[in-house]
C-alpha cells in the first residue's frame, strides 16, 4: 500500500463521480489504484480508506496505492473538513469496490463460462468458491477499465480481506519518520526558486497593510536575488536560495499606511454584546419564554471564548509552476477545486489549465494558511516565469492566517419545583466560520492585495452553531444565533468551528445545573439523554474513569474530577470525556492529569487510527483550554512566536484512556474532530470539583483561575 506519484497530464482522467473508473483502477500487475478527492491531513484516511477498497475487493492491503487531491486525476469531492471522509467517502469508495468486484467475476466468469456467482476473489486471485484449483490473478482482467456505474446503495459484499476493523499501519509515516518528501514543504522542481511575501504581522477582517512607497535598492543589490515584485499593495521578493529572499525581504524599506487602530481584545466580548448582527435561530422547540416567565426559579451563566490560532507545527507552504498558458500548484490546502476556483481569476486563466496537487502539510486543524500561501506562489511564479517555492515564516503564519473566531455564549434554564430542566436558552455571539476561498479570490489575502483587488467575496455565516442544540430531552429548548458580519481579525475555520465553544458552555451550565439542584452530573446526563448510544459513551466514561472515587492529590494540591458529553452537530459520533486535574491553589496553575473517553464512531476501520485521531483531540483540546488565546495591540498581534503563544508541551501530556466502541453494522462516523468538542467542559467542571468556583473565560489560565478563587 502506498502513495502514488504525481501523473503527467497525458494520464489525466475521466472524473465523473458517478464512474467506478473515477475512482479505482485496476493495473495488469495487479495493483489497484485508488483515485480519491478526499486528502490526506494527518489524519490517517488514506489508510482507512485503502482498508475499505482492499477488503470489498479482495486484495491485498499491500496492492493498494492512493492519489489524493489532484484536479487532473481525481474526482471533486469538495473539502476534506468536518470529519466527513470516511462518513461520506468512505460508503462512496466501498460501493466503488463492490462493484468493481462484480465486474471482475464477471470478467472470469466469462472466460471460464462460469456463473460468476460460483467464483470469489481473495487475496487478488478469483478462485471457485468450491475450493477448485483453477484461479485468475485480478492483473489478468485489467485489459479494459472498470465500465460500470457506482451504486446508490452498496448491497451485499463479500469482504474477504478481513482488513477493516484491524490497525493496519498508515502509509503515510514511513517518509515522515525517515526524512523522505513527505510534505508540501519537500516538492523540488527543476529551475525553482524561493520567495517571500511582506506584510505587516496583521491581517483584518477588511484587508490591511497599505503600501505607500517602497525602496528596493538594497534588497535589489544582493546576489542571488531575481525580483522584487509588486501588485498594488502585494509585495514579495524572489531569489535564487531561500536564505537569500530572506534576506532580500528583510532589506526591503516598506512605508504602510498608517490604518485604523485594532480594538482592544480586553473588549472584545462587550463589543461582539453591542454590535449589529444578522440573527437566526436554528433551534426552537416548545414555549421557552412562557417555560422561563411561569417556573419556580432560573439559572445564568456567560461564557467568552478567545480567538485562536491553528497553531501548525510548521508554517504553510506552496510551489508554484505558472506558465503562459498552463500552471501547476503544489499545496496543503484541504479543498483543491475550492482553491483552483479562486487562483483562476487571479491568474488571469481557465480554471483547467491550472492543475492543483495536493501533498501533505505540517498541521492543518481547519482553514489555515495553506490557501493563501499558494496565492502568494503563484503571483510571485507569474511574475518571473519560473517555479516559485514560498514558505511562510512562524511570525508570518501568526499573523496572516484567519483566526479561530471568539465567541460569546449566553446560557439560561428554568426550573421546577422538582428541580427538572423546563427549558434551555443558548445564545451566541460569533462571527462566521466559513471564510475559505471557495472559488472566491476575495477570500485570499494576495487577492485583495492586488490592483485592482479581487471583487470582495460573499461573506456566508455559518460554523458558529455547530453543536448549540444539545441531544437532551429538554421540552422547551431555543437556540438563538447573532452573527456578526464584522471581526477585528480575519476569521475562518478551526478545529470543530463552533463546536467545541457551544459544548463547553452547554456542558459546563448542566454541571452548574446539577450542583444548584444537588444531583450527580453523570446520574443527570443519564436521565436526560433518550439515545441509548448516549447514554452508553457516557456510562462507559464514568466507569473506566472511577467515577465517585476519590483522586488522591499531593500535598497542598487540589484533584477534582468532571465530565462532558458531546454527539458531534448532534447527530454523528458520540464522545463522553472524563478530566481529572491538579491545581496549584497559589498559582492557580491547572494541570490535566488523567483524559478518559468513550467513543463511538460507529463501524471502526482502523482502531489504531481513531485511538490515534482521539488522543489528538484531546491533546490539542487540553492545550485550547489551559493556554491558546490570540492577542494583539492598536497595530498588530503581538503573539507570534511559541514563547508568547504556547502550546501542551510533551511533559504537560497527561494520561489518555480511551474506551472504543465499535459498531460494525452501522456506518462509519469520523473521528477527526468530535473529541475535541467535550475537553474544555470536563476540564472546567473539574476546575469546579477541587475548588468550587465555575471557570467561564477560555483559556483557564493560571490568573483567571487563581483570581477567581480569591474571589470564591
Amino acid at each position: 500500500m502506498s502513495q502514488a506519484p504525481h501523473q503527467t497530464e497525458q494520464d489525466v482522467r475521466r472524473l465523473d463521480t458517478t464512474a467506478v473508473a473515477s475512482f479505482l483502477e485496476l493495473d495488469s500487475d495487479g495493483t489497484v489504484t485508488i483515485y480519491s478527492g478526499k486528502v490526506e491531513l494527518g489524519t490517517g484516511i488514506a489508510t482507512a480508506l485503502s482498508q475499505i477498497v482492499a477488503d470489498e475487493l479482495g486484495v491485498p492491503i499491500e496492492s493498494i496505492r492512493i492519489v489524493m487531491g489532484d484536479t487532473a486525476l481525481t474526482p471533486d469531492q469538495g473539502t476534506t473538513a468536518g470529519s466527513k471522509t470516511l462518513q461520506v467517502a468512505g460508503p462512496l469508495l466501498q460501493r466503488a469496490a463492490i462493484a468493481a468486484r462484480r465486474e471482475l467475476l464477471e470478467r472470469a466468469a466469462e472466460r471460464l463460462e462460469v456463473d460468476p456467482r460460483d467464483l470469489t476473489i481473495v487475496d487478488g486471485v478469483v478462485r471457485p468458491i468450491d475450493g477448485s484449483t483453477f484461479a485468475i490473478p485480478i492483473g489478468d482482467l485489467a485489459a479494459e477499465p472498470f465500465s460500470g456505474t457506482i451504486p446508490d446503495a452498496a448491497g451485499p459484499g463479500e469482504r474477504t480481506s478481513g482488513v477493516v476493523g484491524t490497525s493496519v499501519p498508515r502509509v503515510d509515516l514511513l517518509a515522515k519518520l525517515t526524512g523522505g518528501r513527505a510534505y508540501v514543504h519537500d516538492v523540488v522542481l527543476d529551475g525553482m526558486l524561493h520567495g517571500r511575501v511582506i506584510r505587516p504581522y496583521v491581517r483584518t477582517m477588511d484587508g490591511s497593510g497599505h503600501v505607500v512607497a517602497v525602496d528596493d535598492g538594497d534588497a535589489l543589490a544582493i546576489p542571488g536575488v531575481v525580483a522584487v515584485v509588486r501588485d498594488g499593495d502585494f509585495l514579495g521578493v524572489v531569489a535564487e536560495r531561500e536564505e537569500i529572499a530572506i534576506r532580500a525581504a528583510e532589506a526591503l524599506r516598506v512605508t504602510w499606511a498608517d490604518d485604523p487602530p485594532l480594538p482592544s481584545p480586553d473588549a472584545l466580548h462587550d463589543r461582539m454584546r453591542m454590535a449589529d448582527t444578522i440573527d437566526t435561530e436554528p433551534l426552537h422547540r416548545g414555549d421557552v419564554d412562557a417555560a422561563m416567565r411561569d417556573s419556580s426559579r432560573t439559572l445564568t451563566a456567560t461564557y467568552r471564548f478567545p480567538m485562536q490560532a491553528h497553531a501548525s507545527m510548521g508554517p504553510s507552504c506552496a510551489v508554484a509552476d505558472v506558465g503562459d498558458d498552463r500552471a501547476t500548484i503544489y499545496t496543503s490546502t484541504q479543498g483543491v477545486y475550492g482553491l483552483r476556483a479562486a487562483l483562476a481569476p487571479l491568474l488571469g486563466m481557465d480554471e483547467d489549465r491550472i492543475q492543483m496537487i495536493y501533498r501533505e502539510g505540517a498541521g492543518c486543524y481547519g482553514h489555515n494558511g495553506a490557501d493563501d500561501v499558494a496565492a502568494d506562489a503563484v503571483l510571485l511564479s507569474q511574475a518571473v516565469g519560473r517555479p516559485v517555492r514560498v514558505q511562510w515564516m512562524r511570525r508570518d503564519e501568526f499573523a496572516w492566517e484567519p483566526k479561530g473566531p471568539a465567541m460569546l455564549i449566553d446560557m439560561s434554564a428554568a426550573l421546577d419545583p422538582d428541580n427538572d430542566i423546563l427549558a434551555w436558552q443558548h445564545t451566541t455571539w460569533t462571527p462566521t466560520h466559513v471564510a475559505r476561498p471557495g472559488g472566491q479570490p476575495g477570500h485570499l489575502l494576495a487577492g485583495q492585495q492586488v490592483d485592482p483587488p479581487m471583487p470582495e467575496p460573499q461573506m456566508r455565516m455559518g460554523g458558529g452553531d455547530r453543536n448549540a442544540p444539545t441531544t437532551y430531552a429538554f421540552p422547551n429548548e431555543r437556540v438563538t444565533m447573532h452573527w456578526l458580519p464584522d471581526a477585528p481579525l480575519r476569521p475562518s475555520a478551526f478545529r470543530t468551528l463552533g463546536g467545541l465553544h457551544n459544548t463547553t458552555a452547554n456542558e459546563m451550565f448542566l454541571d452548574e445545573i446539577a450542583a444548584s439542584i444537588g444531583e450527580d452530573p453523570v446520574a443527570l446526563r443519564l436521565r436526560l439523554l433518550p439515545d441509548s448510544r448516549a447514554r452508553e459513551v457516557v456510562s462507559a466514561a464514568a466507569e473506566r474513569a472511577g467515577w465517585g472515587t476519590a483522586i488522591d492529590a499531593p500535598d497542598g494540591m487540589l484533584a477534582g474530577r468532571g465530565i462532558a458529553f458531546t454527539r458531534y452537530e448532534v447527530e454523528y459520533a458520540y464522545v463522553a470525556m472524563v478530566a481529572d486535574v491538579l491545581i496549584d491553589p497559589d498559582s492557580g496553575l491547572v494541570r490535566a492529569t488523567r483524559m478518559v473517553a468513550a467513543h463511538d464512531c460507529g463501524r471502526i476501520i482502523n482502531p489504531d487510527g481513531v485511538r490515534n485521531q482521539v488522543e489528538g483531540n484531546i491533546i490539542q483540546g487540553i492545550s485550547r483550554s489551559l493556554k491558546e488565546e490570540v492577542r494583539w495591540d492598536d497595530r498588530e498581534i503581538t503573539t507570534l512566536t511559541w514563547e508568547t503563544y504556547p502550546i501542551l508541551t510533551f511533559p504537560e501530556v497527561p494520561e489518555i484512556d480511551i474506551v472504543l466502541i465499535d459498531r460494525p453494522v452501522e456506518p462509519p462516523l469520523g473521528a477527526g474532530e468530535p473529541a475535541t468538542c467535550p475537553v474544555t467542559a470536563a476540564i472546567g467542571n473539574a476546575i469546579h470539583d477541587a475548588t468550587g468556583v465555575w471557570m467561564r473565560d477560555v483559556p483557564f489560565t493560571p490568573e483567571r483561575v487563581r483570581q477567581a478563587m480569591e474571589r470564591r
